[in-house]
């Protein structure tokens, strides 16, 4: 699949500002990866606590910004957009943080599915910086109906 823009990625998700991570989608290969793209702003409302002096992406959004990746491929993926169906974390293994991600800088952010069970399924994710890898994970996601009322 060609690219995505903002309204795709918003319709595969539930994430809105300041969660939403995805700004476009560059490839998507349905069922095998993704390869998803977040500017890095000063603006980012995380970079006034962490750290004022030195601001730095936490790495836990990171971790997020490669799960909501794998939520837009599993949705455009099963064509679940606009169903309501959520991707839920249900394991996240090995994560390792290679380098800070500074404001300015454009995350390329890369999953692969592992393995595909039906609803559940195992990612191998990874975030790139001008080429340098910055952070990766294995991680397991289930799909599932959200929480009733």
């Amino acid at each position: 699949m060609g690219p995505l823009d903002i309204r795709r990625v918003m319709a595969a998700l539930p994430h809105r500002y300041p969660m939403l991570l995805i700004d476009r989608v560059e490839e998507l290969v349905p069922r095998k990866r993704i390869v998803a793209i977040k500017a890095v702003t000063i603006n980012e409302p995380f970079f006034q606590g962490h750290f004022p002096t030195r601001p730095i992406m936490p790495g836990v959004l990171l971790v997020e910004a490669m799960a909501q990746a794998s939520g837009v491929l599993a949705v455009e993926s099963l064509g679940l957009a606009g169903t309501g169906k959520l991707v839920y974390f249900m394991a996240i293994d090995n994560a390792k943080f290679r380098r800070p991600v500074e404001p300015g800088v454009l995350l390329r952010i890369e999953v692969e599915l592992v393995q595909d069970r039906g609803s559940v399924c195992k990612f191998a994710g990874k975030v790139l910086v001008d080429g340098k890898l910055a952070a990766e994970t294995s991680f397991t996601a289930m799909i599932a109906d959200p929480p009733k009322d």
